[in-house]
């Protein structure tokens, strides 16, 4: 593994890359973009992913979201989804930068609301030549209808109220900046099972479990990520997830709107969380994703000139 830096125009971004073991500078490699969770950082399962991506064979980069983690950006602790999609498309940029990546070889994998965002940089950016989504979350539609789904759109309107409330208090009234948790510190019973397990990962001294309330709220509510999808996602897709997971319905929905080549996987017993580090999920979604980048993404000898 190496840390990398590279530009995502005025923001430096930092990266994590990893190489497979049998690194041959003279060939060129698949390359895969790994997106982390809303709040995660690059150590995470972005990085846990990449590893074991690097394992099988590919280049795998795993980066730190702008405005977070390591990378460049302020505010820091902004949740823009419109800056993350253009943070992958950034990193695909860096990956054709090296001479041992193929540039028609390059795919993405996003976990949780990197999925999402990843789903929605490949309808716009055909460099991406494959993608797979792990626990898929279209981050503006959950946090409008809720982890199940089951509330409509207008049930955002509060929140979107108290944030004008908000931003009339920051600049006009001197008030701090104010955050929200990306999942609850303190449970109770009417948190999804989802959002309890994420306590382990979240609530870590490397994970960022807060965001800036006013300037990431109205930005994510208005987002979807699958928005258009139908027509504009050309490329092969997997979408994995587990049968226990509260967000199944994100993922299932993506599926079944994608009009490319798509495959659906269902892992029995998994929740959302167990695919973020959990052994015997994770080599579950890698065992689908190997042979689905290395059919998609046919690396070419390297020019020898």
């Amino acid at each position: 593994m190496q840390a990398i830096t590279f530009p995502n125009g005025q923001i430096t971004m930092a990266g994590n890359l990893y190489l497979p073991e049998a690194f041959d500078t003279g060939s060129r490699h698949a390359a895969v973009v790994v997106v982390h969770p809303g709040g995660g950082v690059k150590e995470q399962a972005a990085g846990l992913y990449a590893g074991k991506l690097a394992e099988q064979g590919f280049v795998a980069l795993a980066f730190d979201a702008s405005y977070q983690g390591d990378s460049g950006g302020e505010p820091h602790h902004l949740e823009d989804p419109y800056a993350r999609v253009d943070d992958v498309r950034a990193a695909v940029d860096y990956l054709q930068t090296l001479d041992y990546v193929d540039p028609e070889g390059i795919g993405a994998l996003g976990i949780c609301a990197g999925g999402g965002y990843s789903v929605n940089a490949a309808m716009t950016d055909y460099r991406i030549k494959a993608l797979t989504t792990v626990s898929a979350v279209n981050i503006g539609t959950s946090f409008r209808r809720g982890w199940y789904g089951t509330d409509s759109d207008a049930a955002a309107v509060p929140t979107l109220k108290a944030v004008a409330q908000q931003r009339t208090a920051e600049a006009s009234q001197g008030a701090e900046p104010a955050y929200l948790p990306y999942v609850p510190a303190e449970p109770d019973e009417n948190t999804p099972r989802d959002l309890v397990e994420a306590g382990d990962y979240y609530l870590t001294p490397r994970a960022k479990n807060k965001f800036l309330f006013t300037k990431s709220v109205s930005r994510i509510f208005t987002f979807d990520a699958f928005h258009m999808v139908e027509d504009l996602l050309t490329q092969p897709i997997l979408v994995v997830a587990g049968s226990e997971a509260g967000s199944l319905w994100m993922s299932t929905e993506l599926h079944g709107r994608a009009r490319s080549p798509k495959r659906l996987r269902v892992v029995e017993g998994g929740t959302h969380m167990d695919f973020y580090d959990v052994p015997k999920y994770v080599d579950q979604a890698i065992a689908e994703a190997t042979p689905f980048f290395t059919e998609h993404l046919k690396a070419e000898p390297a020019d020898q000139g």
